[in-house]
């Protein structure tokens, strides 16, 4: 979610602190009256809630700091979740996919090379032009030969230590910043 374009910083940081503290408020009652009434809490409509919160707080993160959005791309669903979890606990916006998506403005890709053979032409040339930094298990010189081809700003071998993987995404943002 971004802020609203022509009114001041200030003002929609203002009005997406108010609508998250609405969100926070409908998500406290719903949980008021399922537990006043006996009832099982409304699950979906409180993910729902949650999801609609981190959002906010996510927009209202970026209008007060320079927050680094990452996707972490892997074959194993579970491995990029957990890699995912302990980027955010490095302070990263961090997400986790099994396959590629459209990348938000600014986002770092991090690209598990063993996915390279399932792309279509379209992903392929989105992965280059995100010059990601790529993770595998692939020490042979065919996968760095490959990593290359993806035009990757960083060659990691698995198991991949958190602090080096943040290092190497701290690297990609800066790079960013200095291309453009």
């Amino acid at each position: 979610m971004e802020l609203a374009t022509g009114s001041s910083p200030k003002t929609e940081l203002a009005a997406t602190l108010h609508r998250l503290r609405s969100t926070l408020a409908r998500l406290k009652a719903e949980l008021e009256l399922a537990e006043a009434d006996g009832l099982t809490p409304p699950v979906d409509r409180l993910l729902a809630d949650l999801d609609e919160a981190f959002t906010l707080l996510g927009a209202a993160e970026g209008a007060t700091q320079r927050v680094t959005r990452v996707l972490v791309v892997d074959d194993d669903a579970r491995l990029a979740e957990i890699t995912a979890r302990g980027l955010r606990r490095l302070g990263f916006d961090a997400d986790s996919s099994s396959q590629v998506r459209e990348l938000r403005d600014g986002e770092a890709l991090v690209f598990d090379l063993g996915l390279y053979s399932g792309l279509d032409a379209a992903a392929t040339k989105s992965v280059r032009a995100a010059k990601p930094i790529i993770v595998t298990g692939a020490t042979d010189s065919k996968g760095r030969a490959l990593a290359a081809s993806l035009d990757a700003s960083d060659y990691l071998v698995k198991p991949v230590e958190l602090e080096e993987l943040a290092a190497a995404i701290r690297r990609r943002v800066g790079e960013s910043s200095v291309d453009g």
